[in-house]
């Protein structure tokens, strides 16, 4: 009986002193996954700053602008687009159909009809309506903008019309116009 007893103590002991080893090993293991990691040389990375010299005259203002929250920042970029009548959309620029000099359109006078027909358009969202995520998909297609930005993009209208593209051609723009108001916007072209 004593036997039996011995031998179940020392099985017990080689089996801590395992659990103990492997545990070890993998501390070990772990430090150095970890030491590797401080070792090895860090590449760029695209989201790194570049080192910008800022003029005298701009200072308070950048050490200010750092200081706001993200979301301060953008309701900043809102206020500013609408107090300067510009957009943080990049736009897009078409080029004149070949063979057509720079200006020639102006040139070739009215149109028949006597009222000169625009050729040229901006998709301006003025309502989402109640397809708020139909809209944004809509949007997302059409920017080719990822999905915060498209929803930034429709959420900024309970602010006032934002212009979704510009620079369109007549039949692009109806087409473009068709999707959105599919999805439960209301457009307007300018």
């Amino acid at each position: 009986m004593k036997e039996g007893k011995t031998n179940q103590k020392i099985q017990e002991k080689e089996t801590q002193k395992e659990k103990t080893d492997t545990s070890e090993i993998e501390k070990k293991s772990f430090q150095e996954k970890e030491e590797k990691k401080e070792k090895k040389p860090e590449s760029k990375d695209v989201s790194e700053k570049e080192e910008v010299t800022v003029p005298q005259k701009f200072k308070k203002l950048v050490e200010e602008i750092e200081s706001l929250s993200v979301l301060d920042l953008a309701e900043l970029v809102k206020i500013l687009e609408k107090k300067f009548g510009v957009s943080a959309v990049p736009q897009v620029m078409t080029a004149m159909p070949a063979g057509m000099p720079a200006g020639a359109e102006k040139e070739a006078g009215p149109s028949p009809a006597g009222v000169e027909e625009k050729s040229v358009f901006t998709i301006e969202l003025k309502a989402i309506g109640d397809k708020k995520i139909e809209v944004i998909k809509a949007v997302r297609d059409i920017t080719g903008k990822g999905l915060k930005e498209a929803k930034d993009l429709v959420d900024a209208v309970s602010s006032g019309p934002q212009v979704i593209k510009e620079n369109v051609k007549k039949e692009e723009a109806e087409e473009l116009k068709k999707k959105l108001e599919a999805a439960g916007a209301q457009i307007e072209l300018k």
